[in-house]
């Protein structure tokens, strides 16, 4: 019995980058080209009706992005593994991208056959990246700097970051709830910011937490 194909979708808004893809799969065996969109729009409007098994998802797009797109996608279809291609390297666009439900993350000058290979990978269950994108969500989980924090500190900042208030911090961590301000005002200090959100934003950019 013959094995069915991937069933792949493309959203892409440049136009010679979406025909390119679409051929090099439909000449793959093995590989289905179930549908291209230009726009998140068109692709979500008719994504319930669509036999679909991988999505190639561009980020930078007219319209709703494909990060917004991947969120939507997975709602609708949660069975639907979403890869994306993309120019973009920063860390933004890479966890907003995890975040909103991707599997894997290519770069755009990804060669076809490694792109046909990611296909494969994600469909079977795995996470491709290009290796930059590898190395980047790598280093992720290290410090890029010493923290100014101390251990006393950096726990209560943890707390904060967990919308804990003053006096839920000092219960869990048996301190009064002055005592706990005064870390807060140095935390606050330390880190040049003015409020609990900006400290958590800093802590969360700098890998302080």
């Amino acid at each position: 019995m013959q094995k069915r194909p991937i069933h792949i979708a493309i959203i892409e808004d440049d136009d010679e980058i979406r025909q390119t893809l679409a051929l090099i799969i439909k000449g793959t065996n093995g590989f289905f080209c179930s549908a291209t969109f230009p726009d998140s729009e068109s692709a979500l409007a008719q994504i319930k009706d669509l036999v679909v098994d991988v999505m190639l998802v561009d980020i930078e797009l007219p319209g709703i992005t494909g990060i917004e797109a991947v969120s939507k996608i997975k709602q609708l279809k949660p069975d639907v593994d979403c890869l994306m291609l993309s120019i973009r390297q920063d860390d933004e666009a890479v966890f907003n991208s995890i975040r909103a439900g991707a599997a894997g993350y290519l770069l755009k000058d990804t060669p076809p056959a490694q792109i046909l290979r990611a296909i494969e990978e994600v469909h079977q269950g795995g996470a491709p990246m290009s290796m930059q994108i590898a190395r980047r969500v790598l280093q992720s989980f290290y410090p890029t700097q010493k923290s100014p924090l101390s251990e006393r500190e950096t726990e209560i900042l943890q707390l904060l970051s967990d919308g804990l208030n003053y006096r839920s911090i000092a219960e869990k961590i048996f301190l009064s709830p002055h005592t706990i301000k005064s870390h807060i005002k140095n935390i606050y200090s330390k880190l040049h910011v003015h409020s609990r959100a900006e400290a958590v934003k800093k802590a969360i950019k700098d890998k302080l937490i």
